[in-house]
């Protein structure tokens, strides 16, 4: 039975799909004219048109949000017609399916068309809440995959490019009264048309899910809109006191200029910002300070945080008195997070040697698009492996975030568009301005959080850094200083033992080894034997003397029985668990390490993943599988990591 699960989870998420999906070829997959209803979808379309009122998902944001729920509408693409046949503008739902969002549309796919990717259209139907007061909407979507364009009652509002972070717009030419329609294209296609230039397309490293990935919000400004809010803790040397320095952009979306009095509290203490002419469509920032004695200071074993409370007043030129009309909420916490001279990571002055696991959002019934249910459970499991540190290829939902907050969890957050990008790539503009812009986009949304403890801007480019990584490497490193000063900069990297020492890598605070000794046979078998491991890691460190080190990824596929010396078997995982962490364990200046992955996931039809008898689509280093029952080598990492002294005061370390 074990050997043969992950088909059957396979067969038990094409169930799932509508009948009206199941025999279709396009992208899995698409019948006459591409019509294809997406998974979680009702037949017929809905007509129902509804107010938009559910509740966040999640804490940090601005009052008033709305989460767009009910009823949504969605219709394939396969020929790239929508834009010119006018999907955008229509108003019937001929030719449209339902759905909800987020909802991703090939869930269950194991084809080569269904993982290439294709354009979806989805549309909302609304209506504005009676007698809501605002000078603006704005719609907020936390994640679509790859490329958006949106469009409201036949306008084109905006796009954006990249899988994973969030994106607002301003819903120019929303209808007070009467009906609004919000369509959004989704393309989440790898192969360019003929003719078109070379770009960013998804990554190969995990399924290529497309469409709504994340959440839809809506939320009407009064007046002003508060925005780019940075809480930003600096704990002393002697961990006595912390200065927190707060930071917020009001932007002013009315015709007159407004002056502004911005309140704010960190836990119970209050934070003056003052006061602000802020002239008509024009933005201001705010800055206030505030010490806090005797923190208490965030860590995995503790995780202490405090609330944010900031709130806005308004009064125009005539106006006597000012009028609330925005606020803000976050949790954030105090920590200190440092790389010492002798390149050792420290926490509140002890000693990291964190114990990790990656993970990708995936589900069976869902694919990406997660509900709140999905991403506690998956944290739990995190928990209860005795992990300390979550890495992900691209940066987390939101809520997971706050999650790790609450649990007690660092984060690797990581962009996926450098994912194994080549060095001519790097060159390329088109290539550099999207990778600073999912930089810029990630630390700017989850600044906040003091479980994000490393900013990587990139995996498995080449282990030789060549011109135009270097130049990247600089380029990010900068930037992600410049949006929250003092953060820890990584990156991950292929280990190789003939690749040579990287001056390139100097702007990297945390290193980050791939570690495949022993799994996969590398270039002309130079990582085929697990001995070479020890060695290699001694090498680093003299290399990078000053940095701190981590292993960021090991792993073994297993999806059978079978003998120990048999890549593929459960009892060859588990003995690949057992020496490579004992060969950590015995590098005290080792940071961490994270084990690749926690649980299986969708990756791309034809994988095999060094598996003699693989199962594609789905990777199965996973120590867990998508059902959540678990291997045997499960236990292994669960024992080591719960004994593992993964914080350690500077004195003791030795003990």
């Amino acid at each position: 039975m074990p050997a043969i699960l992950s088909v059957l989870l396979l067969a038990f998420a094409a169930a799932l799909l509508p009948a009206s999906a199941g025999a279709e070829e396009t992208p899995d997959g698409g019948g006459p004219g591409g019509a294809i209803t997406p998974v979680g979808s009702t037949a017929p379309p809905s007509t129902q048109v509804t107010v938009p009122g559910g509740r966040p998902l999640f804490l940090d944001g601005q009052d008033g949000r709305r989460l767009i729920d009910g009823p949504w509408l969605f219709r394939f693409d396969p020929t790239d017609v929508g834009v010119a046949q006018r999907f955008f503008a229509q108003t019937s739902v001929s030719g449209w399916f339902g759905t909800t969002a987020p909802n991703v549309w090939n869930v269950g796919g194991t084809s080569k068309v269904s993982y290439e990717g294709a354009i979806g259209w989805y549309r909302k139907d609304f209506r504005l809440p009676r007698g809501a007061r605002a000078d603006a909407w704005i719609a907020r979507f936390e994640a679509v995959n790859f490329r958006a364009t949106v469009w409201l009652n036949g306008r084109k509002l905006g796009e954006h490019v990249g899988g994973y972070t969030p994106f607002e717009v301003v819903l120019r030419g929303i209808r007070r009264n009467g009906v609004n329609r919000l369509v959004v294209r989704a393309d989440n296609r790898r192969a360019m048309p003929p003719g078109v230039a070379s770009q960013p397309i998804p990554p190969t490293g995990w399924w290529n899910y497309g469409g709504l990935q994340r959440e839809v919000y809506l939320r009407g400004v009064e007046r002003v809109d508060i925005q780019d809010v940075f809480v930003d803790p600096r704990l002393s040397p002697s961990r006595a006191t912390a200065v927190v320095n707060a930071t917020a952009t009001v932007r002013n979306f009315t015709r007159t200029s407004q002056l502004v009095t911005l309140t704010g509290r960190f836990g119970r203490q209050a934070i003056a910002f003052g006061s602000l002419s802020v002239p008509a469509g024009q933005s201001a920032t705010f800055a206030g300070r505030v010490t806090v004695r005797r923190p208490k200071l965030w860590s995995p074993a503790k995780p202490n945080l405090y609330r944010v409370r900031l709130a806005a007043s308004a009064m125009a030129p005539r106006e006597r008195r000012a009028t609330p009309v925005a606020g803000y909420t976050l949790e954030t916490g105090i920590r200190s997070l440092v790389v010492s001279r002798s390149g050792q990571l420290l926490l509140n002055g002890q000693i990291v040697r964190f114990r990790g696991v990656a993970i990708h959002e995936d589900t069976i019934a869902r694919g990406s698009a997660m509900t709140n249910a999905d991403r506690a459970k998956l944290v739990d499991l995190v928990r209860d492996s005795g992990s300390t540190l979550l890495r992900a290829h691209y940066p987390l939902h939101p809520h997971f975030q706050e999650l790790a907050n609450r649990r007690g969890l660092l984060i690797w957050s990581e962009i996926p568009s450098t994912y194994q990008l080549m060095e001519p790539d790097l060159g390329r503009p088109v290539f550099r301005r999207l990778a600073l812009q999912e930089l810029r986009e990630d630390v700017l949304a989850n600044r906040n959080h003091p479980s994000v403890a490393v900013w990587s801007v990139g995996n498995e480019m080449a282990s030789n850094a060549g011109r135009n990584q270097t130049w990247y490497l600089r380029a990010g490193a900068d930037l992600i200083k410049q949006l929250k000063p003092g953060a820890l900069v990584g990156l991950a990297f292929a280990g190789h033992p003939e690749t040579a020492c990287q001056p390139g890598y100097a702007p990297i605070d945390v290193i980050g080894m791939n570690d495949y000794f022993g799994w996969y046979t590398g270039y002309n078998g130079n990582i085929a034997d697990r001995e070479l491991l020890e060695p290699y890691l001694d090498y680093l460190r003299k290399c990078y003397p000053r940095q701190a080190l981590a292993v960021t990824e090991y792993g073994a596929e297993a999806n059978r029985d079978g003998p120990a010396d048999e890549k593929g078997t459960y009892e060859f995982q588990r003995e690949f668990l057992q020496y490579h962490l004992a060969t950590f364990a015995r590098k005290p200046w080792l940071s961490g390490s994270v084990y690749w992955a926690l649980q299986e996931f969708r990756i791309r039809n034809g994988w095999g993943g060094g598996n003699p008898w693989s199962s594609p689509p789905i990777h199965q280093k996973g120590l867990v599988r998508l059902d959540f029952s678990r291997k045997p080598a499960y236990d292994v990492l669960r024992t080591s990591s719960r004994s593992a002294r993964q914080y350690v005061p500077r004195g003791r370390a030795g003990k």
